[in-house]
């Protein structure tokens, strides 16, 4: 006999009462209901997934070819011929250590910035937490970097650079990139049901975005008055954070600690707007 869920039987048991009432002004994330729904951000991870490989030549080996395509290019560009400074490192394995964090957050954040518009007949059918949306799109980015992760210690390795103790440090600044392409993508995908042209500034700004985090360059470049400043970008102390985890660099904690702060503040005010504005989603859709 199957164990009753408490929280499940809360959301969907007989004794279930709904309480229409006036939105409040201000909305925390609600973890218990996220749970509740928990088999259905499963489901909607899982196709994520299977679309973004499904029909494809070269399938999963994407995931492999992307990054170590950007690898070449930017050490060919920035590393051979513009001959960016490296902290001393094999520069295919510098830039690699950035690339992992930042693909996985342009990647991110563009599908999530997206998936509310895409997933409009939904929305408009039934009820569930609209959160969950933006929040399963994430899912086959988490496989990319999985595979990205297995490349850079592959690099590592042929390169000779020694593993640290700094290594345990990874997953958790892993969570921090989590953390900070949910709050983008949370936060433009309720402004791209709003207002369409979003679609077209997401990738635009991404691109950008890429050249003012240090991913091509070393932090070195940057006078150390203006350190500040860049961690206010959070993925450039997080990006950073990467470096010094996989390649044994000393953590520069300052910025670490701003980065992921502005990070926290990000995600904290795209819960609340986006609960603020979604119960519109399906009459804008």
């Amino acid at each position: 006999m199957k164990q009753s869920d408490p929280i499940h039987d809360e959301y969907f048991g007989p004794d279930r009462v709904t309480v229409i009432e006036p939105p409040k002004r201000w909305h925390t994330l609600d973890i218990r209901e996220l749970w509740a729904y928990r088999e259905l951000f499963g489901v909607l991870t899982v196709r994520d997934i299977k679309v973004r490989y499904k029909q494809t030549v070269l399938g999963v080996a994407w995931a492999v070819l992307q990054p170590i395509t950007m690898m070449i290019v930017f050490t060919v560009i920035f590393g051979r011929l513009a001959k960016l400074p490296s902290d001393q490192f094999p520069y295919p394995v510098f830039i690699f250590a950035a690339l992992l964090p930042w693909n996985f957050f342009a990647q991110a954040t563009g599908t999530a910035s997206g998936s509310l518009v895409g997933a409009g007949q939904l929305l408009s059918k039934v009820y569930f937490p609209r959160l969950i949306i933006p929040l399963s799109s994430i899912g086959a980015g988490l496989v990319d970097a999985a595979i990205s992760t297995v490349i850079l210690l592959l690099l590592i390795t042929y390169y000779g650079v020694p593993l640290t103790i700094n290594i345990l440090a990874a997953p958790l600044l892993f969570v921090a990139v989590i953390f900070t392409a949910l709050g983008f993508g949370t936060i433009l995908a309720a402004l791209t049901v709003a207002y369409r042209d979003f679609r077209f500034v997401v990738p635009f700004m991404i691109q950008i975005w890429l050249y003012c985090t240090p991913v091509v360059y070393a932090l070195s470049l940057i006078p150390d008055r203006w350190h500040w400043v860049l961690a206010l970008n959070p993925m450039a102390g997080i990006v950073e954070g990467f470096r010094a985890a996989f390649l044994g660099k000393p953590f520069d904690l300052a910025m670490l600690s701003i980065s992921i702060f502005v990070s926290i503040v990000i995600f904290v005010i795209a819960i609340a707007y986006f609960y603020k504005v979604e119960r519109r989603f399906a009459d804008v859709i």
